[in-house]
């Protein structure tokens, strides 16, 4: 019975599997001869089946972007560089799309150590490091291993080094992963989706205004009360605007 069990289970993934395959090669066509809003359709009941890429959220940043329709291109593209932080190709559109926004927001400097940081942290996400700390804790083993095995003195000498080496390469890896993942808790990026909105001092509509923002700039969100979300831009203007006016970047 278990084994008809995991048969037909196999049987329905492979379909699943095969099923988003043929919906992503006929959004490929579909965006090749031109018709994006077919190769949209596509790419979006893939996104409902719960299947997620960066290619997936890179395309459809490309169709959107074809559309000149900002703020869903700079989404998706937002979207898939989040799963692949050091794509060049992902980059270079993100750029193109966000030279179509209207607000123009210099962020705050940054010290010449944390630009070190960000350029070292960004080589990888945090699972990335985490994993990379797991195979220099294997290779620790097996380092050990070997010293407590050779018989020569030199050999139990370079097997004694490359341990140690290996476990504090390990450490080091995942200590970046914790405060990587740290970050990217704190870390709640969205993109403006109303064409024009009016950020508000406090979360209510009797409240000053503190600025105004327009389509397709990102903004961090830091708190939430009743229908409004706080925000924060890069230059650290602080205000509060109606949730239904962004959408996040990590509701994956």
């Amino acid at each position: 019975m278990r084994y008809w069990t995991l048969l037909w289970v196999s049987l329905i993934s492979a379909w699943a599997i095969a099923q988003s395959e043929i919906r992503f090669d006929s959004a490929t066509v579909a965006y090749n001869q031109g018709n994006y809003e077919k190769a949209i359709a596509h790419y979006q009941a893939i996104l409902e089946e719960g299947k997620h890429s960066a290619a997936l959220y890179y395309n459809l940043g490309n169709c959107y972007y074809k559309r000149n329709q900002i703020a869903p291109s700079i989404y998706y593209y937002e979207k898939a560089l989040l799963l692949a932080p050091n794509d060049a190709e992902i980059k270079n559109n993100l750029v193109y799309a966000q030279n179509m926004t209207l607000d123009a927001i210099t962020p705050l400097p940054e010290t010449t150590l944390s630009r070190f940081y960000k350029q070292v942290t960004g080589i990888m996400p945090f699972d990335g490091w985490a994993y990379l700390g797991v195979v220099f804790v294997v290779l620790f083993v097996l380092a050990y291993i070997l010293f407590y095995y050779f018989r020569y003195s030199t050999h139990k000498r370079i097997a004694f080094i490359s341990s140690l080496i290996a476990i504090a390469l390990a450490v080091i890896s995942i200590l970046i992963a914790f405060v990587e993942y740290q970050d990217f808790k704190a870390d709640d990026p969205a993109i403006i989706f109303a064409q024009e909105i009016t950020v508000k001092t406090e979360p209510n509509d009797r409240s000053d205004v503190a600025f105004v923002l327009h389509e397709g700039t990102k903004v961090n969100v830091m708190d939430a009360f009743d229908n409004w979300k706080k925000i924060q831009l890069s230059d650290g203007q602080v205000g509060w605007l109606p949730d239904d006016a962004l959408r996040l970047l990590k509701d994956f």
